[in-house]
């Protein structure tokens, strides 16, 4: 079957049907902000659409569609599970973080010269989701108004940036969301500077409590971004994390503005515990826990959705 575009006068992105441990997976090339192409792997659910639709994503970026490619062989435990419930999904990429980008390169504002657009600065990895998520609702198999996000660690942290200033998401959960460029935290002496790069390593940084984290983020910023949020929330911690004070502080700072949001934490000793993985006897390695959190998801997406 051939995914088919809404309003047929409009540029195919690039699409191949391929089969993956016979699963079909339709590897999407979606044009970006810029005119650049990222990619996405989606699966549809048996049965007549158009279907809601879960795009999952996880860290920061990079890799293009080896990694795609890679996730939804070896990290098709929560597809499966959408598919079950008669949600398209799928693994998305974007292009690779870039450091602070968010925090110092300002709204994105576009122009043109001589003909031809001009921006202030190049997209960031959250506005490439944003690209994908308006191209998918293009397709006649997807249900435009029924568009879910699931997003861990940076990608977690990526939704909230993407949630306060775009509103074509139904629903979305943030799993562990590492949303200190977000929150405008100011870290502490478990952050260090790489001497050959001068970039940030963050890779030690502790910010489990909840008050550290409360003391060291710009409160009016952090407000300022939060204040625009329409779309409900679902944040999704984990007990023993090194940045659970981010986690909670990002719900409780949601929910004291009155969002649509809701909090929940586990206890797992895996970070990404949501997106289970494939062990080496070509089995899933998932316990309870991992169980419990993706029918937490399938449960507030199908809450969302049914409205």
């Amino acid at each position: 079957m051939k995914l088919r575009r809404t309003n047929t006068e409009q540029l195919e992105q690039p699409v191949i049907q391929i089969e993956i441990d016979g699963h079909s997976t339709y590897l999407i090339y979606v044009e970006t902000m810029d005119g650049l192409y990222t990619p996405i792997g989606l699966e549809l659910p048996e049965g007549e659409g158009p279907f809601p639709a879960v795009l999952l994503a996880s860290g920061n970026g990079g890799e293009g569609m080896k990694w795609v490619l890679e996730n939804t062989k070896y990290r098709r435990f929560i597809i499966d599970k959408l598919l079950e419930q008669g949600f398209a999904c799928g693994w998305i990429r974007y292009r690779t973080e870039v450091e602070l980008g968010y925090n110092e390169g300002g709204k994105l504002i576009k122009d043109q010269r001589q003909g031809r657009e001009m921006f202030n600065r190049s997209p960031l990895e959250y506005e490439d989701e944003i690209s994908i998520i308006e191209a998918i609702k293009k397709y006649q198999e997807v249900d435009e108004e029924k568009i879910g996000l699931l997003g861990m660690s940076h990608a977690g942290e990526m939704i909230l940036k993407l949630t306060s200033e775009y509103h074509g998401v139904r629903a979305a959960v943030a799993s562990e969301p590492a949303a200190h460029e977000f929150l405008a935290l100011n870290p502490d002496e478990s952050v260090s500077i790489n001497p050959e790069t001068q970039l940030r390593d963050i890779e030690s940084m502790q910010m489990q409590s909840v008050d550290k984290v409360r003391e060291r983020i710009n409160m009016q910023i952090a407000l300022e971004r939060i204040s625009s949020i329409e779309t409900p929330l679902f944040i999704m911690g984990r007990d023993q994390d090194e940045l659970q004070g981010i986690f909670r502080v990002s719900y409780d700072l949601l929910s004291e503005q009155k969002k649509n949001v809701t909090w929940k934490s586990y206890d797992h000793d895996l970070h990404g515990f949501v997106y289970p993985v494939l062990g080496s006897n070509n089995n899933y390695i998932v316990n309870e826990v991992q169980e419990e959190a993706i029918n937490d998801v399938i449960s507030f997406f199908k809450k969302h959705f049914s409205k």
